[in-house]
């Protein structure tokens, strides 16, 4: 075809070589460069290191749960082979799991780590606290927690919340700045753009960092895998008397379960979080390895909150009313 018949029947497509092996190869599974774990942990061994330059007085927060067992690995790795240079606290409700305060003690003496407990019971004893009627003491940790920080004048206090957890933890900074009242005030968080982070804050104030902020249930147990980080044993298939409240089994004790007509059951159980033992429920599971769990949770379709925390469905608004007045 000659150029002015070209132009005379209007213009015409050619598949493009170049184009077609890039179409083609675009097809093609892309892997990432780097495996997601490792791009997960360089980015929280990046915010820890970040705490530790920014900030005077840090303090990672440490209940011997998986996520904070996380947190305290990475934080290992973050200064070897120097030591963790800030302390651990605990804000203990004197309901907690006895196999979960062993674990934690058993790792902070190993590790020869500063370990503070904040007590709540402490607090109830003294008048400064009143026990709810329903006997769930998580909400009562946030007056405790707020005492510390300020009593130790902490400034950064490093936490394991993870944004698929809830809706509350969602939309949270990395970096949440807490006023004088260690509430917290979305008008006042600042952006943050790639990895920079804003650590800056008036006397009195604070910054909460969730340094697994972008962790997933799953990625913190295929770590957990790839790490070898030991855990407290509930977190495996075990035999252990429960009764059913509200669609979720809880484990009796002296918090004041079971009520009356609530029948104390043996069943084969495991938990997905660790925390009061009046709100922290338990799921019926044989998952009794790592690779077991792993397999349970990437099947679950809700999340560990959602499945095994009643304080979390006190109200619609329960975690974000309790983030306002300063508990995470």
């Amino acid at each position: 075809m000659s150029v002015r018949s070209e132009i005379a029947a209007g213009p015409t497509y050619r598949a493009d070589p170049v184009s077609v092996r890039r179409t083609a190869a675009d097809r093609q599974p892309r892997r990432p460069v780097v495996p997601h774990l490792d791009l997960l942990e360089s980015e929280s061994i990046h915010i820890i290191r970040e705490v530790a330059a920014e900030f005077e007085r840090p303090v990672l927060l440490f209940s011997g749960g998986k996520d904070s067992a996380v947190m305290l690995h990475l934080a290992l790795k973050a200064f070897w082979p120097a030591a963790i240079p800030f302390p651990v606290m605990h804000v203990d409700t004197g309901h907690n799991f006895p196999e979960v305060l062993d674990f934690r003690d058993r790792l902070v003496a190993r590790l020869g780590l500063e370990l503070i407990v904040v007590s709540v019971q402490d607090y109830i004893d003294a008048g400064k606290l009143r026990e709810r009627p329903d006997g769930t003491r998580n909400p009562l940790q946030t007056v405790p927690l707020l005492d510390a920080i300020a009593a130790h004048r902490f400034d950064a206090v490093l936490g394991g919340g993870r944004r698929d957890e809830e809706k509350a933890r969602a939309k949270e900074r990395i970096f949440s700045l807490r006023d004088d009242f260690g509430q917290w005030d979305p008008r006042r968080q600042r952006p943050e753009l790639w990895n920079l982070y804003n650590g800056r804050h008036r006397p009195g104030e604070h910054v909460r960092v969730f340094p697994l902020s972008n962790w997933t249930e799953l990625d913190v147990w295929e770590y957990i895998e790839r790490e070898n980080i030991e855990l407290p044993s509930i977190y495996f298939a075990h035999e252990r008397e429960v009764f059913l409240r509200n669609g979720m089994w809880l484990a009796p004790g002296a918090w004041g379960g079971p009520r009356d007509g609530e029948v104390v059951e043996r069943k084969k159980v495991r938990y997905r979080t660790v925390g009061d033992m009046s709100c922290t429920g338990a799921i019926e599971s044989t998952a009794s390895t790592v690779a077991e769990v792993i397999a349970e949770v990437a099947a679950s379709r809700i999340t560990e909150r959602g499945a095994t925390r009643a304080d979390d469905k006190l109200s619609e608004a329960a975690m974000e009313d309790r983030k306002r007045e300063g508990y995470f």
